[in-house]
Formats: C-alpha cells, structure tokens, sequence
C-alpha cells in the first residue's frame, strides 16, 4: 500500500505504507531498541507520537520496570502510536521477559542475539506481532518459517553486538529475495537519503537507533548523548564483549582496559546471560554509563555517530528525515 505524504515543499509525495500485524505507522521509521535504559518509555513514546514506531529495550532492567515503562509509554501516546519491547534471547530471562510484556499487550515484541520457536507460538496465543533481528538471508527464511511477522536486518554498521562483518546494503537484497514478510533494513541508518535507498530498493521500512540517542527525550543520561555528538570516527572502536558477539563502541578508560583478550574483576556476577565469557561484566558495565560515568562504562554506538552535531528533539529529527527524503525523490504534482 501507499501513502499520500504532504512534503514540506508543498508536493504530493507517495511513501510505501509500513504495515506488520495491525501497525500501520505515519512514516516508516523504527526506533532501535538500546540497553541498558538508554530506549526506555520516555524515547519510545516521543518516536511513536512523532509517527514512527517506539522500542523499549527490556535488557538489564527489572521485570516490574519493564511493565511500568510499558504503561507509562501508552499513558504518553497521543493518538494513533505503536509500542514494542526488545528482548534479547541471549538473557536468561528472555521466556519471563517475553511472556509479561505479551501480558502489557504491547504492539509486538521483537528479539535479536538468538531465535526461540517457543517466542513466536508465544506471539501468536496473544496476536502479538513477533520480529526478529537477523544477519544473513539464511537466518531470515527461518525466522519467516517460525512465524516472523517481519525482520530487521542488521548490517555491520549497528552500534551495540553485530552479528555479521558485511555491510547492510549487501544483505538487504538477499534477505528481501529470501523472505515475503516486511524487511526492515537497519544498521548505518541515519538520513532521509538513506531511508530512500532503502525503499527504492524494496524494504519495508528502516530501523534508527543511534541518531535517537541525541535526542532530548532519549532516556539516555546528558553526558551518554554529549559523548555520541563529540565523537570522531577515529573514536570508535570494536570489542568482544562476554555475550560472545563483537560490539561497536565509543573509545574510552574502559573499552582500554578490555581491549584484546585483557580481563576485569567482577565484584558481583548476577548471572545474567545464558552463556557468559565472565571476562568482565557487559550489563555491569552498561549501567555505569547508565549512571553517567561514560569514561568507565561502555558507550555503545554506530559507525556513522560521528556525522551527529547536535541533540535535537525526536520530532525534529524525524521531520528532518522526511525533508531528506522528499529531497531525495522525485515529486509527483
């Protein structure tokens, strides 16, 4: 389906209509979901009400603060919005994480860092729309075959754990090729220009994750977002977390310490991961920035942060989106 989308120049422009499940968006534009409390209800809300899709990340917070941030995000919404919540399979309590966000009857769930047939059968008793974040073709056709309602393909770009080395325009082709559900393409995403690549080049729809990180209402600490706009792209850099993945991140006293195969005491393991090098401690070392020491905690982030200036509202970023792509297409009369 298209829709009729009024340009800020005064055109008529037709944008592909994002639909999965019963979500039918104004623009489709996806916020990325970002532990440990950087996407929580008060960024997911301000993407929803802006005419994108909000996330809220469920990773390293409680299960009753993923329920209080769940109702806080619908009490926000103005209108027409959608919410979902990411959960990561690789969690040890990504069933009981899943199953009460299913019962704050959120828009869907979507779930990277590993696949379970369990989640999809989850989402259907509840017809709840189930994603799945994936890497290769390969990955994708099964997520379809298990029940996705749609998936969300990452490229090496992302910021946070990869789960591939090839850029996400080399595999945004594959997966559309492969699969019938809706496409997300995500990883490196950051302008209209880039949101109109991708369409022309049949996905769905994309997924943002750190453009919205500078942004006012992100839940995010002050100096976590001041750290994304002074970034230079020398200042990233890649590190094995304990997750067992390779994750984009901003340089600092920490991602030193850690770099190769170097080793922290854990002062408190709490257990959090179904596998766990036990190196250091990832979710640990999240919530230190959490907290605003960004020079001794990770700051995740993507491979274009550096093209980032300024903290601007989410409204204003995603209009600004739109005004690119209007620019980058050519206008019907």
């Amino acid at each position: 389906m298209i829709i009729t989308y009024k340009a800020k120049w005064g055109f008529a422009l037709n944008i592909p209509q994002l639909k999965i499940g019963h979500m039918t968006p104004r623009f489709p534009i996806m916020q990325g979901g970002m532990g440990v409390g950087i996407s929580l209800s008060n960024l997911a809300s301000a993407v929803a009400n802006a005419g994108g899709i909000g996330i809220i990340s469920g990773t390293g917070i409680s299960i009753d603060e993923m329920r209080m941030h769940i109702r806080k995000a619908k009490e926000n919404i103005v209108g027409k919005g959608y919410i979902g919540v990411n959960v990561l399979f690789a969690m040890n309590d990504f069933s009981e994480k899943m199953k009460a966000a299913l019962e704050e009857k959120v828009d869907f769930i979507i779930s990277g860092a590993g696949i379970s047939r369990d989640m999809y059968a989850w989402g259907k008793e509840y017809g709840i729309p189930v994603l799945s974040i994936v890497s290769s073709a390969k990955l994708a056709r099964l997520s379809e075959r298990l029940g996705a309602a749609a998936v969300v393909v990452e490229g090496c770009e992302a910021g946070g754990h990869l789960g591939t080395d090839r850029p996400m325009f080399d595999i945004l082709p594959e997966v559309i090729d492969a699969v019938s559900i809706p496409v997300i393409a995500a990883g490196g995403i950051l302008t209209g220009h880039d949101l109109a690549k991708a369409l022309d080049m049949g996905a769905s729809g994309v997924q943002m994750g750190t453009r919205f990180v500078a942004s006012d209402e992100c839940d995010a600490p002050l100096s976590f977002k001041q750290k994304y706009v002074a970034a230079a792209k020398e200042d990233l850099i890649l590190v094995k977390t304990t997750v067992g993945l390779t994750g984009r991140a901003i340089r600092n006293k920490l991602t030193d310490l850690i770099s190769g195969d170097n080793k922290m005491k854990i002062t408190q393991c709490l257990d959090c991961l179904k596998n766990c090098s036990y190196r250091f401690c990832t979710l640990d070392s999240l919530k230190v920035s959490l907290a605003g020491d960004v020079e001794n905690g990770l700051v995740f982030a993507g491979a274009r942060v550096s093209e980032i200036k300024s903290i601007l509202p989410v409204k204003t970023i995603i209009d600004s989106i739109m005004d690119e792509y209007d620019r980058s297409i050519i206008p019907i009369v």
